[in-house]
């Protein structure tokens, strides 16, 4: 299976556009969150109907998988955490997106929300006790944020990962977790754009400017994974041991 990850694409219209003219040659696309901008001069309400005719695009040329990030919030929960509510319009154009679980082929992908507060940080805790009874034969974590203390959360001067996500790898160790959240993490030096906690791979493609997107593309056949950029590209194989510093592609 192949697989293609970005994320932070933060109203990027371009990047959209680029996304929706390769979708097709993957099995699977997955959006790990930030798809709108809060600091864009467009109000949040018009980027939500732009962002879902993308969506409703991609959904239509291959299986697409998005979860929200910290830019997505744009409600309030009944507890009074902020959340993503326009998630609920993407999950009526059929695309699997947060609190959801999906089977694709042998693998079984669950897709976490954006958390505000205790109540929502719970709730995943819960998704992610129920979907370990019934995993596949891969497990597959969508999640903005990348784990605490992991080379895909460092920023430059100090890691800005999630202290939960690690607890929660540590636990149940899934296969994959697919990430974004932290742009500078693939290009700054002790940072990178995959990291192996036990047996799980994670991957954060982190953000750059222009009309392509970085990308993290990871095929299972293959048993690699190929990280492209503008800095270059890199490589890991997915059934060694992680070695660094990472295989550069010419």
């Amino acid at each position: 299976m192949k697989w293609l990850l970005v994320s932070d694409l933060h109203y990027t219209l371009k990047q959209l556009d680029w996304l929706n003219a390769v979708a097709d040659q993957f099995d699977a696309v997955v959006i790990a969150g930030d798809m709108l901008d809060i600091s864009s001069t467009v109000p949040v309400t018009a980027q939500i109907v732009v962002a879902l005719k993308y969506l409703r695009l991609l959904g239509e040329r291959t299986r697409l998988l998005v979860c929200s990030g910290n830019h997505d919030l744009n409600a309030l929960s009944a507890a009074g955490e902020k959340t993503a509510g326009w998630m609920q319009r993407v999950r009526h154009l059929g695309v699997p997106c947060d609190n959801n679980r999906v089977d694709l082929d042998a693998a079984t992908v669950t897709i976490c929300p954006w958390w505000d507060g205790p109540v929502a940080c719970g709730q995943i805790g819960e998704q992610l006790a129920r979907d370990a009874a019934r995993r596949g034969e891969r497990w597959v974590w969508v999640y903005h944020a990348p784990p605490g203390q992991s080379p895909v959360s460092w920023a430059g001067k100090r890691y800005f990962g999630d202290a939960n996500l690690l607890e929660w790898i540590a636990r149940y160790q899934p296969d994959m977790v697919l990430t974004g959240h932290i742009h500078q993490a693939p290009f700054k030096a002790d940072g990178s754009w995959v990291d192996r906690i036990g047996d799980t791979w994670v991957f954060n493609p982190g953000r750059q400017i222009g009309p392509v997107p970085t990308q993290v593309i990871i095929d299972t056949d293959k048993g690699e994974a190929i990280w492209l950029s503008l800095a270059g590209a890199e490589r890991v194989a997915l059934d060694e041991p992680l070695q660094r510093p990472v295989e550069e592609l010419a």
